[in-house]
């Protein structure tokens, strides 16, 4: 006979469907598993690791470093602004010094004192420098003796003012600003004026408005700066700011002195602020001033805006094109490997179905011919006794032979059954998915078992979680598995024993666990449990022919789940099925 006779056959005989055969259509694709979904993951997110690393590295090695040649950028440029205004306000009185000191030179104390002297001579350094406010002689004590201008300041005592002092003892000197007689921020620049045998008859001295300093600086600024300054050594405005107020009534916040000699560049951070500022600290030669120019937020200027919404698009550019080749690839690659798996299973398949069909074929030829046919005789000649008994008149022993024959009839059954669950664990079965609940399955299951659980008064609680999500399984094969479990169950109780039966959700499994209080499985006995022919049952009264578990185990793996033992002697068993969901 040849195999696929006999395989022909034993699809006639076993209600359960077999796997593809050589000669079968297997065209039709395998479900993706879990740990197809796993390995695309996976890939996916090594290659997406592999690929945007570089880019992310990239990215920002350009951003560090760009913004480093922004901030130096910055930093040079606003080094660059203060030193150019340093040296236009240096230039700025060093000519009206010059201009000074030329008419002290030229003129006589007795000369300046003459208001006609000292009024052309007004008007001609104010020709050249605009913001020149009034010229005026003080003496020796402190009185202003002539005054040229346009406020009456004659004879108005200086000898109390905090620049007098120090304006007396320099040959030439220019003061802190103050608001002095006119209630206006204004600065001195002071020229000693001295006598043919060089005693110090008096001051010239000319009187500028800081508003004219703060035209003056201002015309100075460029981007590079936010604002432009001068403070003195204690921190106060002697020119007006943006940020911090107006001359003389208001202060800077001058933590540290900065260094004399080159411009001196401080970042500085506020705690009300977001963004830090940037600061360039220069001494004007000669004068109690520091010039201060300010740059706020200097890293986020419009050149790292654009910079930076420009990486953006590329970035995104390129993360975009890259999980789409990403996604691509994984996908060709895992269907290449589950094609390649498929293939593989099919040929190791074909191999062990060869290999079974050949010992089963040889096993069937003897079942059929060495058991059946002599069970079947044994079988009829038992049942034609069983007749003639009951036709004849009762003799001695009759109800002797009755009880044999009914013993001889039982036990070919049983060998029926053995032959046909040894048929069923040959053959190889399809997976044919479709939407199964789980819940709904069991109580199918429980309803073939009613009679046996009431007859045994069997104890049955059911904890089905509600509103468990549809499964896509073969609906068939898992009634198969959770019947022979519940079997085992069944078995493995004496009377009024308990079967527990739950259902719940753990992650993207269904979890079902089938728990007994009977005898329990040792530890010896549980390494061979699923192994097929190995049974427990070989002195109780249902005896089992070890196949069971087996072809439940197997079943499970078809279907992508997983099947557990847990028990312990003496209180019980718990089987646990895992099946994927989805």
């Amino acid at each position: 006979m040849r195999p696929t006779m006999i395989l022909n056959k034993l699809e006639k005989t076993l209600p359960i469907k077999n796997i593809p055969r050589p000669d079968q259509d297997a065209a039709e694709k395998p479900p993706i598993y879990p740990r197809y979904r796993y390995f695309r993951r996976t890939l996916v997110l090594i290659m997406l690791a592999v690929t945007l690393t570089p880019l992310i590295v990239t990215v920002t090695l350009s951003f560090y470093q760009y913004g480093n040649l922004l901030r130096s950028e910055v930093r040079n440029h606003i080094r660059w602004n203060a030193q150019s205004t340093q040296k236009t306000v240096s230039f700025f009185l060093n000519e009206i010094v010059a201009g000074l000191s030329y008419y002290a030179s030229e003129y006589t104390c007795e000369q300046l004192t003459d208001p006609l002297t000292l009024g052309p001579i007004f008007v001609r350094l104010k020709k050249k420098n605009p913001g020149l406010v009034d010229l005026s002689l003080v003496d020796q004590n402190g009185f202003q003796k002539t005054y040229a201008g346009p406020y009456n300041l004659v004879g108005r005592d200086y000898s109390k003012s905090d620049w007098f002092p120090m304006a007396i003892s320099h040959e030439i000197f220019i003061s802190h600003a103050f608001l002095g007689f006119r209630d206006i921020p204004h600065f001195v620049i002071t020229v000693s004026k001295r006598t043919p045998n060089m005693g110090v008859c008096g001051l010239l001295k000319a009187s500028i408005d800081s508003e004219t300093i703060d035209k003056f600086i201002a015309a100075t600024k460029t981007e590079a700066s936010d604002d432009i300054f001068l403070i003195n050594n204690t921190g106060n405005l002697q020119t007006t700011s943006r940020f911090y107020g107006k001359a003389v009534s208001q202060s800077f916040p001058l933590a540290n002195l900065p260094n004399r000699g080159d411009v001196t560049l401080e970042t500085f951070k506020d705690k009300t602020s977001s963004e830090p500022e940037l600061r360039a600290y220069a001494y004007i030669e000669n004068t109690p001033w520091i010039l201060v120019l300010v740059k706020k937020g200097y890293t986020y200027g419009k050149s790292w805006s654009l910079f930076k919404n420009q990486m953006h698009v590329i970035v995104i550019t390129s993360i975009v094109l890259v999980t789409l080749v990403v996604f691509r690839v994984a996908n060709v690659l895992v269907e290449r490997v589950r094609q390649g798996d498929a293939a593989r299973e099919v040929i190791l398949a074909e191999a062990e179905h060869t290999s079974k069909l050949a010992s089963i074929g040889r096993l069937a030829a003897g079942v059929a011919h060495e058991i059946n046919n002599p069970l079947a005789i044994i079988d009829q000649k038992a049942g034609l006794m069983q007749d003639l008994m009951e036709m004849s008149d009762d003799f001695h022993y009759k109800a002797k032979f009755h009880e044999q024959i009914t013993g001889v009839q039982n036990a070919v059954s049983r060998c029926k059954v053995i032959t046909h669950r040894l048929l069923g664990f040959a053959r190889r079965m399809d997976v044919t998915p479709e939407p199964v609940m789980v819940n709904e399955l069991l109580r199918e299951v429980l309803a073939f078992l009613d009679k046996e659980i009431l007859y045994r008064n069997i104890r049955l609680e059911l904890n089905l979680h509600e509103n468990l999500p549809t499964i896509q399984s073969d609906r068939g094969q898992l009634q198969q598995v959770f019947l022979n479990i519940i079997n085992n169950a069944i078995d493995a109780l004496e009377t009024e024993g308990m079967v527990r039966i739950s259902t719940s959700r753990q992650e993207k499994f269904l979890r079902v666990d089938i728990t007994d209080n009977g005898c329990g499985i040792p530890p010896e006995t549980m390494k061979h449990i699923f192994e097929p022919f190995f049974t427990t049952k070989a002195n109780k009264e249902h005896k089992g022919t070890g196949l069971g578990l087996s072809i439940t185990y197997g079943l499970v793996n078809k279907l992508g789940g997983t099947i557990s033992v847990d028990s312990t002697v003496g209180q019980g068993t718990t089987f646990t099925v895992l099946l994927p969901i989805g």
